[in-house]
């Protein structure tokens, strides 16, 4: 067994540090192959890799070569609203505006314990009160979202997607039974 290991060669891929320090950054262009532009293909300084350079060298050709927004975005291979993003963040930010972003909610969205009393302070007070009854009663300045305040005022049965089956009521059957 060990005399055919020896003949046997593990194929390793040639680690590129750059990719890989992109990739972290997050500045990794996912479609390089898009750019058809002439600096990108010839010269190895520009490289279609880098997301932040390509964007730069998008909008560098627009406002500085005299290039059209259609010329740029089909040279760059992006859309135009792409391009427009890149424009405002650019003015307003610089090239940091340039950077990636972190996606999805910049702030807490979850339920703090002072409005979860104050709901609760609401329901007893008027049981029939419904969760959109409490939000348009509700005249604090405590911010909150519909959905949260549902989520946490459903029964325990009723969390994590264990809806109690009703034969008769269609929103309830589950497939296959």
């Amino acid at each position: 067994m060990i005399f055919l290991l020896r003949f046997i060669r593990v194929r390793r891929r040639k680690v590129d540090t750059k990719t890989t320090e992109l990739d972290r950054s997050g500045t990794l262009n996912p479609d390089p192959e898009a750019i058809v532009d002439p600096l990108f293909q010839n010269n190895p300084f520009f490289d279609a890799r880098d997301l932040l350079q390509t964007r730069y060298e998008m909008l560098r050709r627009h406002r500085i070569a005299g290039r059209s927004i259609v010329e740029a975005t089909l040279a760059f291979g992006v859309s135009r609203p792409t391009f427009y993003h890149a424009q405002t963040a650019f003015t307003e930010h610089g090239l940091a505006g340039l950077l990636p972003q972190i996606r999805g909610p910049k702030d807490r969205h979850k339920l703090s314990s002072e409005v979860l009393q104050h709901i609760l302070a609401l329901k007893i007070a008027d049981p029939t009160l419904n969760n959109r009854a409490v939000r348009a009663e509700d005249s604090t300045a405590l911010r909150y979202q519909r959905a949260s305040s549902q989520s946490r005022m459903r029964p325990a049965e009723q969390k994590n997607g264990a809806i109690r089956a009703d034969p008769f009521d269609p929103r309830t059957r589950r497939r296959g039974l």
